[in-house]
Protein backbone atom coordinates (compact mmCIF):
# COMPACT_ATOMS: atom_id res chain seq x y z
CA UNK A 1 0.00 0.00 0.00
CA UNK A 2 1.26 3.41 -0.71
CA UNK A 3 1.84 5.93 1.95
CA UNK A 4 1.02 9.58 1.74
CA UNK A 5 3.84 11.95 1.93
CA UNK A 6 3.35 13.01 5.34
CA UNK A 7 3.15 9.64 6.65
CA UNK A 8 6.72 9.10 4.30
CA UNK A 9 8.69 11.87 6.15
CA UNK A 10 7.60 11.02 9.63
CA UNK A 11 8.84 7.28 9.19
CA UNK A 12 11.97 8.53 7.64
CA UNK A 13 12.33 10.72 10.36
CA UNK A 14 12.84 14.59 8.33
CA UNK A 15 9.97 15.62 9.79
CA UNK A 16 8.19 15.75 13.31
CA UNK A 17 4.62 15.41 13.85
CA UNK A 18 4.41 19.29 15.07
CA UNK A 19 5.76 20.18 11.83
CA UNK A 20 3.42 18.03 9.88
CA UNK A 21 0.41 19.32 11.21
CA UNK A 22 1.66 22.77 10.79
CA UNK A 23 2.41 22.38 6.81
CA UNK A 24 -1.25 21.46 6.83
CA UNK A 25 -2.69 24.32 8.30
CA UNK A 26 -0.78 26.08 6.41
CA UNK A 27 -1.89 24.51 3.20
CA UNK A 28 -5.20 24.52 3.80
CA UNK A 29 -5.25 28.32 5.03
CA UNK A 30 -3.80 28.96 1.44
CA UNK A 31 -6.83 27.39 -0.12
CA UNK A 32 -9.54 29.28 1.11
CA UNK A 33 -7.92 32.55 0.59
CA UNK A 34 -7.56 31.64 -3.14
CA UNK A 35 -10.65 33.35 -5.01
CA UNK A 36 -13.29 31.42 -5.33
CA UNK A 37 -12.77 30.45 -9.37
CA UNK A 38 -9.29 29.07 -8.43
CA UNK A 39 -11.17 26.55 -5.87
CA UNK A 40 -13.38 25.28 -7.92
CA UNK A 41 -16.56 27.22 -7.98
CA UNK A 42 -18.80 27.28 -10.63
CA UNK A 43 -17.80 28.42 -14.34
CA UNK A 44 -19.18 31.50 -15.97
CA UNK A 45 -22.25 30.68 -17.81
CA UNK A 46 -22.38 28.94 -20.75
CA UNK A 47 -23.74 30.96 -24.18
CA UNK A 48 -26.75 29.63 -24.11
CA UNK A 49 -27.38 30.72 -20.57
CA UNK A 50 -26.19 34.11 -21.68
CA UNK A 51 -28.43 34.45 -24.49
CA UNK A 52 -31.19 33.35 -22.28
CA UNK A 53 -30.58 36.52 -20.41
CA UNK A 54 -30.19 38.91 -23.18
CA UNK A 55 -33.59 37.33 -24.62
CA UNK A 56 -35.14 37.99 -21.35
CA UNK A 57 -33.36 41.36 -20.66
CA UNK A 58 -34.94 42.86 -24.23
CA UNK A 59 -38.42 40.68 -23.11
CA UNK A 60 -38.50 42.98 -19.89
CA UNK A 61 -37.22 46.31 -22.12
CA UNK A 62 -40.61 45.60 -24.25
CA UNK A 63 -42.66 45.25 -21.31
CA UNK A 64 -41.50 48.29 -19.69
CA UNK A 65 -41.84 50.14 -22.72
CA UNK A 66 -45.53 49.19 -23.56
CA UNK A 67 -46.28 50.27 -20.13
CA UNK A 68 -45.16 53.77 -20.36
CA UNK A 69 -46.64 53.85 -23.27
CA UNK A 70 -49.91 52.59 -21.46
CA UNK A 71 -49.35 55.17 -18.90
CA UNK A 72 -48.33 58.32 -21.35
CA UNK A 73 -52.04 57.79 -23.22
CA UNK A 74 -54.01 57.22 -19.75
CA UNK A 75 -52.28 60.95 -19.34
CA UNK A 76 -53.51 62.16 -22.44
CA UNK A 77 -56.56 60.89 -22.65
CA UNK A 78 -57.26 62.51 -18.66
CA UNK A 79 -55.41 65.71 -20.25
CA UNK A 80 -58.30 65.88 -22.83
CA UNK A 81 -60.58 65.28 -20.31
CA UNK A 82 -59.62 68.08 -18.21
CA UNK A 83 -59.63 70.38 -21.37
CA UNK A 84 -63.02 69.57 -22.76
CA UNK A 85 -64.52 69.59 -18.90
CA UNK A 86 -62.67 73.06 -18.46
CA UNK A 87 -63.47 74.94 -22.04
CA UNK A 88 -66.89 73.22 -22.70
CA UNK A 89 -69.64 75.48 -23.45
CA UNK A 90 -72.61 74.89 -21.53
CA UNK A 91 -75.46 72.99 -23.35
CA UNK A 92 -78.70 74.08 -23.60
CA UNK A 93 -81.86 73.20 -23.66
CA UNK A 94 -83.57 73.32 -26.89
CA UNK A 95 -85.47 71.74 -30.11
CA UNK A 96 -83.27 73.34 -32.47
CA UNK A 97 -80.06 70.99 -33.03
CA UNK A 98 -76.66 71.14 -34.97
CA UNK A 99 -76.82 67.89 -37.41
CA UNK A 100 -73.17 66.20 -37.89
CA UNK A 101 -71.42 63.24 -38.97
CA UNK A 102 -68.92 61.48 -36.57
CA UNK A 103 -67.56 57.89 -37.60
CA UNK A 104 -70.37 57.50 -40.33
CA UNK A 105 -73.12 58.34 -38.10
CA UNK A 106 -75.38 61.73 -37.97
CA UNK A 107 -74.77 63.01 -34.20
CA UNK A 108 -76.80 65.98 -32.97
CA UNK A 109 -76.01 68.26 -30.33
CA UNK A 110 -78.89 71.11 -29.32
CA UNK A 111 -77.60 74.69 -29.85
CA UNK A 112 -79.29 78.22 -30.32
CA UNK A 113 -78.96 80.47 -33.31
CA UNK A 114 -76.00 81.73 -32.00
CA UNK A 115 -74.47 78.97 -31.09
CA UNK A 116 -75.24 77.90 -35.09
CA UNK A 117 -73.18 80.86 -36.60
CA UNK A 118 -70.43 80.07 -34.02
CA UNK A 119 -70.53 76.62 -35.33
CA UNK A 120 -70.22 77.78 -38.76
CA UNK A 121 -67.92 80.41 -38.48
CA UNK A 122 -65.62 78.43 -37.15
CA UNK A 123 -65.14 80.00 -33.67
CA UNK A 124 -66.73 76.62 -32.10
CA UNK A 125 -65.78 72.93 -32.69
CA UNK A 126 -67.01 69.56 -31.24
CA UNK A 127 -65.01 67.77 -29.24
CA UNK A 128 -65.61 63.77 -28.18
CA UNK A 129 -64.45 62.73 -25.00
CA UNK A 130 -65.75 59.79 -23.33
CA UNK A 131 -68.40 59.09 -26.06
CA UNK A 132 -70.02 62.41 -25.45
CA UNK A 133 -69.71 65.88 -27.69
CA UNK A 134 -69.31 68.97 -26.09
CA UNK A 135 -68.80 72.23 -28.09
CA UNK A 136 -65.45 73.98 -27.38
CA UNK A 137 -63.73 77.30 -28.49
CA UNK A 138 -61.12 77.35 -31.40
CA UNK A 139 -58.15 78.07 -29.08
CA UNK A 140 -59.12 74.99 -26.78
CA UNK A 141 -59.55 72.79 -29.65
CA UNK A 142 -56.25 73.45 -31.03
CA UNK A 143 -54.98 72.61 -27.35
CA UNK A 144 -56.82 69.13 -27.19
CA UNK A 145 -55.59 68.39 -30.74
CA UNK A 146 -52.11 68.52 -29.38
CA UNK A 147 -52.97 65.44 -27.59
CA UNK A 148 -55.46 63.74 -29.37
CA UNK A 149 -55.73 64.72 -32.86
CA UNK A 150 -59.25 62.31 -33.23
CA UNK A 151 -60.57 63.93 -30.31
CA UNK A 152 -61.85 66.93 -32.49
CA UNK A 153 -64.29 66.38 -35.15
CA UNK A 154 -62.93 68.67 -38.11
CA UNK A 155 -64.74 72.06 -38.39
CA UNK A 156 -68.01 72.23 -41.21
CA UNK A 157 -66.90 72.77 -44.96
CA UNK A 158 -68.14 75.89 -46.30
CA UNK A 159 -70.56 75.68 -49.00
CA UNK A 160 -70.40 77.88 -51.30
CA UNK A 161 -72.92 79.21 -53.34
CA UNK A 162 -71.71 77.53 -56.48
CA UNK A 163 -72.58 74.02 -56.79
CA UNK A 164 -69.64 71.96 -58.17
CA UNK A 165 -69.58 71.06 -62.24
CA UNK A 166 -70.44 67.65 -61.97
CA UNK A 167 -72.81 67.88 -59.36
CA UNK A 168 -75.90 65.64 -60.16
CA UNK A 169 -78.59 68.06 -58.01
CA UNK A 170 -77.41 71.70 -59.42
CA UNK A 171 -80.51 72.20 -60.86
CA UNK A 172 -82.42 71.53 -57.81
CA UNK A 173 -83.07 74.92 -55.28
CA UNK A 174 -82.07 74.54 -51.61
CA UNK A 175 -84.94 76.05 -49.57
CA UNK A 176 -83.63 78.72 -47.33
CA UNK A 177 -84.89 77.68 -43.84
CA UNK A 178 -83.38 74.23 -44.57
CA UNK A 179 -80.64 73.68 -41.80
CA UNK A 180 -78.18 71.23 -41.18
Amino acid sequence: MSMSLREQLLKAGLVTEKQARQAERQQKQQQWQQPKQARGAPKPPAPAASQQAAAKAARDQELNRKQQEKAAARARVAQVRQLVEQYRVPRIESDDYYNFVDGGKVRRIPVDASLRRRILEGELLIARCEGKYDLVPADAAARIRERDASAVLPPPASTGDEPAPDDPYKDFVIPDDLTW
